[in-house]
């Protein structure tokens, strides 16, 4: 791979998505109250697609599905993780796993995911009011990612897990490395 090929995929897809992410998530976290709050409705969500769609506010500190949520580890370990696939990925970029536009296209929304839900962790616990004293390390330790699209699967009565834009990316991310890398085993078993 050429050095420099993926910089137009990061000014081109991840700072577009990463700006997105973060203007959708301060709006979220300034326009509903705190989800321990007791409050009207309309503070607490708004519903889009009445029994399909809402946007609400949640605070999440673990990972996929709230797993590790409210865990004293889960501040702690999991910036970590993200730190750690920031290294695997530059070593991937290095080694020319990521080939072809797929690949490029998958780092940019892997790195648009991290960045974002990375930027909250580190970030959404120092906007946390009643943490206005707090030491540094309560504000990091209470660090969260904001989740606010909740979706209903009406069929089976089903309230999918609310995600973001950054969780968004990574999902789609994976699916574009499965499919790369499915291609790319089709392309050597022709040859």
């Amino acid at each position: 791979m050429k050095k420099g090929s993926i910089v137009p995929w990061l000014l081109g897809v991840t700072l577009p998505l990463y700006i997105l992410d973060q203007i959708t998530k301060f709006w979220v976290v300034d326009r509903f109250v705190a989800p321990w709050i007791d409050a009207p409705k309309d503070q607490k969500m708004i519903e889009v697609i009445p029994d399909y769609f809402n946007l609400v506010r949640v605070h999440n500190q673990g990972v996929a599905f709230g797993m590790g949520n409210g865990t004293e580890w889960a501040p702690l370990v999991f910036p970590f993780i993200s730190l750690m696939a920031f290294v695997l990925i530059s070593v991937g970029l290095k080694k020319s796993f990521f080939v072809g536009k797929l690949g490029l296209l998958a780092v940019s929304l892997l790195l648009c995911g991290i960045i974002g839900n990375l930027t909250d962790r580190l970030v959404q616990g120092w906007r946390l009011e009643e943490l206005a004293g707090a030491t540094t390390w309560e504000k990091f330790k209470a660090g969260y990612v904001v989740d606010f699209l909740d979706f209903t699967i009406p069929l089976i009565n089903y309230r999918w897990p609310s995600f973001n834009v950054a969780d968004s990316c990574i999902c789609v991310a994976a699916v574009i490395l499965f499919i790369s890398g499915w291609k790319e085993e089709n392309n050597k078993s022709e040859a």
